[in-house]
């Protein structure tokens, strides 16, 4: 057998013997990764592809896609509030959330399978968000949804994996398997 063909077996093995020794919680940062890549990613379509102010109907009165910027907290919170006092307080006060976050996702042992898929995809979602808050100043949001004549604010992918890991977080809590306390007699 050539000495290239043994090699790659073993650090294949290796690899996977590697991996398999990763504390399983940590196995899910590649959620992590993806909501982070996809945002970014769909941001920078946007801000290159179409100016501020620009929209497009996808489902007449329902669905639309527009270039907003949103220098505030999520529904256009602080969004009046632009100083760089507030955007340095909103970065720093992400990135202590996605410290937090982080350190729930990899050491802690509370909750089940759909509570540390909703840490992974709100720490995702931070982390996108504190980026583009970092590198532009505002938050970048392109999709926009009307019911009736209520328009509900402007959001990007990380809002939205925001929004799905609270909800899998809220799930977990209200559903999940119980952890049996101590009796006490």
């Amino acid at each position: 057998m050539p000495l290239v063909f043994l090699h790659a077996r073993f650090a294949s093995r290796a690899s996977l013997l590697y991996l398999m020794t990763l504390p399983l919680r940590f196995r899910w940062l590649w959620l992590t990764l993806a909501v982070v890549l996809l945002d970014r990613a769909t941001k920078a379509w946007f801000e290159s592809q179409t100016s501020e102010g620009w929209r497009q109907e996808l489902i007449h009165n329902f669905i639309y896609l527009v270039h907003s910027r949103n220098p505030g907290l999520a529904f256009g919170i602080f969004s009046e509030s632009a100083s760089v006092g507030t955007r340095t307080i909103l970065i720093l006060g992400s990135v202590l959330v996605i410290g937090v976050l982080a350190w729930l996702l990899v050491s802690s042992q509370i909750g089940g399978a759909k509570a540390v898929a909703g840490i992974a995809l709100l720490l995702g979602g931070a982390t996108g968000n504190v980026t583009d808050r970092i590198l532009h100043g505002a938050v970048t949001d392109f999709f926009e949804v009307w019911f009736g004549t209520y328009r509900y604010p402007a959001f990007n992918v990380a809002d939205s994996a925001i929004f799905i890991g609270a909800t899998l977080i809220l799930l977990d809590v209200l559903f999940g398997p119980k952890q049996q306390s101590p009796q006490s007699t």
